[in-house]
């Protein structure tokens, strides 16, 4: 059965840790991950979200702006297979 969980993408490692520190503040549950591959921009660290916390997330950025983000990403796993990856927010220019 495939696992889909949010990805929040930075460029910046410190803006990880911001952003994570932000959400854990508001009680949105979040983990620092490895950036998946078909993302493979940025500084090689991403916040993951259950997608139900996506929103939540999404807000939360919006409202604090901590900066440097590549965007948000639904990644599906399946298995072994190699995880995909969908955009579903993009930090305007």
């Amino acid at each position: 059965m495939p696992d889909t969980v949010a990805i929040a993408a930075f460029r910046s490692r410190q803006q990880v840790m911001r952003f994570e520190a932000i959400l854990r503040r508001a009680g949105v549950p979040c983990r620092v991950v490895s950036t998946p591959r078909d993302i493979a921009i940025g500084c090689g660290l991403s916040l993951e979200v259950s997608m139900e916390d996506a929103e939540d997330a999404i807000a939360l950025y919006n409202r604090f702006r901590p900066g440097n983000l590549i965007g948000f990403y639904q990644v599906t796993r399946n298995g072994s297979a190699r995880a995909r990856s969908a955009p579903i927010y993009r930090r305007e220019s």
